[in-house]
């Protein structure tokens, strides 16, 4: 049996993949609670959880598909396709994680059966569902949607509508951008159900979610509600929400994207953006109390 490096099951685990949990604290930004210890305590709490719960799907996923993987250009150096690590130990690490997951949310039931669910639907992707057009990218958009639930629900904040409409269209734009980048790979090389998603088709399912996007998000803005709790000048935000899904977009069409927290943290104006957009919103905030 191979000797598995700690190094490669490291890597097996994906830990750069944790960047897609941040949907968790949504929740706990827009509701503007991060003063309360308890509640931004049981949000850490929920993010961890689903750092060891997606990290112990992506070792099955990989698990199983270990063999195509091989034959594919840059997957055939993951870890089980490559041999840097063995079935037993990959399944073990797998095991561990699920374990620490349900560990850190056990007491909180909403947690738990949002957990459930993620997994559920994950393993009906992996064995069959990812290769059935619309459906499969419906069940990537659901995961950020149940991290979403579990910074919110599940600690007791209440989810806002604009948030989970504004959460669920960026979900579908990510899926279907993640989609037209494996476009780029060699036809040999592509998975199954890309030869049910023509070009012209994703880039209208792009278009569509990448409108609703912003038009949801601009509407959040300029809402009295969200006005008044997050000032006035929240809509100085709306131009870097542009910015950032048509520069994203223009990643997509380069054959980036397919690794959405990958490629998000290597273009340095998606990591800018991302960085104003935080800036702008706390200044939003406290304008007033600064002037």
């Amino acid at each position: 049996m191979p000797f598995s490096s700690p190094l490669a099951l490291i890597k097996l685990a994906r830990p750069h993949q944790w960047l897609k949990n941040g949907f968790v604290f949504a929740g706990l930004i827009f509701s503007q609670r991060w003063s309360d210890a308890s509640v931004a305590g049981q949000v850490m709490l929920a993010f961890a959880a689903f750092c060891c719960v997606s990290s112990a799907v992506y070792v099955v996923n990989d698990w199983l598909d270990r063999k195509l993987d091989a034959q594919h250009p840059t997957k055939r150096l993951r870890p089980f396709a490559s041999g840097a690590v063995s079935a037993s130990a990959g399944l073990g690490l797998a095991g561990l994680l699920l374990a620490g997951g349900l560990w850190l949310a056990w007491g909180n039931g909403v947690l738990l059966a949002l957990l459930a669910i993620y997994l559920l639907l994950n393993l009906a992707y992996s064995l069959r569902l990812k290769t059935v057009p619309v459906v499969d990218v419906c069940i990537i958009a659901s995961g950020f949607i149940l991290r979403l639930l579990a910074g919110t629900a599940a600690v007791g904040i209440a989810p806002s509508n604009w948030l989970l409409l504004t959460g669920m269209f960026v979900a579908l734009f990510l899926g279907f951008a993640k989609r037209k980048a494996e476009t780029f790979h060699d036809p040999s090389s592509r998975r199954a159900v890309l030869a049910h998603y023509p070009s012209a088709l994703l880039d209208t399912f792009i278009a569509m979610t990448m409108t609703a996007t912003v038009l949801s998000y601009s509407l959040f803005a300029i809402s009295l509600q969200s006005q008044s709790r997050h000032g006035e000048r929240l809509i100085y935000t709306v131009p870097l929400v542009i910015f950032g899904m048509l520069r994203y977009t223009y990643q997509v069409h380069r054959g980036q994207g397919e690794d959405v927290a990958r490629d998000l943290l290597r273009d340095p104006w998606m990591v800018v953006t991302g960085i104003c957009w935080v800036g702008f919103f706390v200044l939003s905030r406290f304008w007033n109390h600064i002037l």
